[in-house]
């Protein structure tokens, strides 16, 4: 019988939490009476968590454990789970205990009933610290001005999601945070629902600042690619003529000026300024037709 769930459960440095995080899992899975395979990740974890991983692959055939030679990052994490998903449906969460499994039907029904490709949780009432709600918040601000999502909550990783929507991901970096931003651009319907968030009660949190300012640039390269990756000529091209433009607009003010009044360029900085802008406005056009040239050449290998 073909697999029908999916569950993808990245860890780094979970010891404590893998084994109750699974009892948990296995209950709800054994509810939905659904056939199932459950990955684990390792992240690269310097303490136990892939030796209990190891041993709950030998009591429960159900469980394949893929473990990472260094740590990575969660979007790897993610992105290995979802090339060897086999199920019609994409479960993931946390491991961290603070995702509760029995929310996974919820998501399901949702899912399935307003026909969905994605249903994200929504941690209303999060157990987090204040400083790290905060960041959330303005994070979250952020991602809706660039991007346009309506996901209140994109940083929870407890999702269910079509197969095929996962399939075509490429997640590097820190755009596991993206991922409904991203499908929502390639025209899968994403919706959310609320869900249960508890405190942690093992091991300790993987956010830092420096999460923070990765997070960031790949919001910025995300918002780009949802804009410009079908035609970069628009912001490139659009910018070197503007530059051009201005370049061309000050050399032949003080060409003018140079052969009507007899004034000197040579110290005038503004003329090479305008030199400079015409050259740059060059170059940015030049870049506008090889980068449109390279997305004709991605979207043909794509289909």
């Amino acid at each position: 019988m073909d697999t029908t769930i999916s569950v993808i459960i990245p860890a780094y440095n979970e010891e404590d939490n893998i084994s109750p995080l699974y009892r948990e899992l296995k209950d709800v899975l054994y509810s939905i009476a659904q056939p199932y395979e459950i990955l684990f990740v390792d992240d690269g974890s310097t303490d136990k968590t892939s030796q209990r991983m190891k041993t709950i692959q030998e009591d429960d055939i159900s469980v394949k454990v893929i473990k990472f030679r260094k740590n990575f990052g969660q979007s790897a994490a993610l992105q290995a789970g979802f090339d060897c998903a086999t199920g019609t449906i994409v479960v993931t969460l946390d491991a961290d205990l603070q995702n509760d499994p029995k929310d996974i039907p919820k998501l399901m029904t949702k899912l399935k009933t307003e026909d969905l490709d994605v249903v994200c949780g929504w941690r209303y009432n999060r157990q987090d610290t204040a400083s790290k709600k905060m960041f959330s918040k303005l994070a979250s601000k952020l991602k809706k001005f660039l991007t346009g999502e309506a996901i209140h909550d994109s940083g929870c990783t407890l999702r269910v999601y079509r197969l095929e929507s996962v399939k075509d991901l490429e997640l590097y970096g820190e755009l596991h945070r993206y991922i409904p931003a991203i499908l929502q651009w390639k025209g899968y319907r994403v919706g959310e629902i609320l869900v249960n968030h508890r405190k942690r009660s093992f091991g300790q949190t993987k956010y830092n600042w420096s999460r923070l300012a990765k997070g960031f640039l790949d919001l910025i390269v995300v918002s780009f690619w949802q804009k410009y990756s079908a035609r970069p000529m628009h912001i490139f091209g659009g910018a070197g003529v503007v530059l051009g433009f201005i370049g061309s607009i000050i050399t032949l003010y003080l060409i003018t000026e140079r052969l009507a009044f007899g004034r000197s360029l040579s110290d005038r900085p503004l003329f090479i300024v305008g030199i400079f802008l015409i050259i740059i406005g060059i170059q940015f056009f030049a870049l506008g037709i090889l980068a449109d040239i390279m997305m004709k050449i991605y979207y043909y290998k794509k289909k």
